[in-house]
Order: structure tokens, then sequence, then C-alpha cells
């Protein structure tokens, strides 16, 4: 009975860690695509919302 809970308890952490984890990760995607597209292009990002909603639509559509 005990062994039982103590799967459900990680279960359930192991899956709370990884959902919180994988924003962290797309957060800092969005951010190194938007300093590559920085250097990369000759004319800087004037709208840095309007780069940062096409950043993260090329990652999530990658996945």
């Amino acid at each position: 009975m005990i062994k039982n809970i103590l799967i459900a308890i990680f279960i359930i952490l192991a899956m709370v860690v990884v959902l919180n984890f994988s924003d962290y990760n797309l957060k800092r995607a969005v951010d190194a695509c938007l300093a590559g597209s920085q250097k990369l292009s000759e004319s800087k990002i004037t709208d840095l919302d309007k780069a940062r909603e096409f950043c993260k639509d090329k990652i999530k559509s990658e996945r």
C-alpha cells in the first residue's frame, strides 16, 4: 500500500517538474531566437513583441 502511494507521488512530482521546465526551455529558446535574429539581420529588430511572437510560433511548430 505504501509502495503504491509513493509511486503515485513520484509520478505526480515528475509531471509537475516536466511541465514547469518545458515552459522554461521554451522561454530560453525564444530568447536565443531573438538574439540570433538580431545578430544575423542587417536591420535591427524594431518591434520586439512581434519578433517574440514570430519566434514562439516557429519553435512551437517545430516540436
